[in-house]
């Protein structure tokens, strides 16, 4: 019998039966060096995602609890290069130890400026 709080998923069994199994959860994936995805954009941004050691994955927690987003000096101080203009922008609750950024296109990665007709902050 599972543990209280397992989750369990409805399939079929060999007789066309309903059988309840638990659903196995993958364990996160720590990389030992913080590790950069490519770009990838929509028609507004361009996003690219940052995947953390365990450590910093526990700075995270510490300094957010996960209930809202890094800013900027926050992240860079947590040792996330990269250029200009990236905004955290959303906490993916599955996997919190994964950063997702985006920036408007055509943001200046040197100067982090905004093209015209784009919000600032990623919104």
């Amino acid at each position: 019998r599972p543990q209280c709080g397992t989750r369990m998923r409805t399939g079929a069994d060999s007789s066309g039966g309903s059988v309840r199994y638990p659903v196995e959860r993958a364990m996160p994936h720590y990389p030992d060096q913080i590790e950069y995805s490519d770009k990838y954009m929509d028609n507004t941004y361009e996003y690219r995602h940052v995947i953390l050691t365990k450590v910093v994955a526990k700075e995270v927690f510490k300094l957010t609890g996960l209930k809202r987003l890094l800013e900027e000096k926050e992240w860079r101080d947590l040792s996330v290069q990269q250029s200009r203009g990236w905004h955290h922008y959303e906490i993916h609750r599955p996997e919190p130890h994964i950063l997702l950024f985006r920036r408007a296109l055509g943001t200046d990665p040197t100067t982090g400026k905004v093209p015209d007709g784009h919000a600032a902050g990623g919104a």
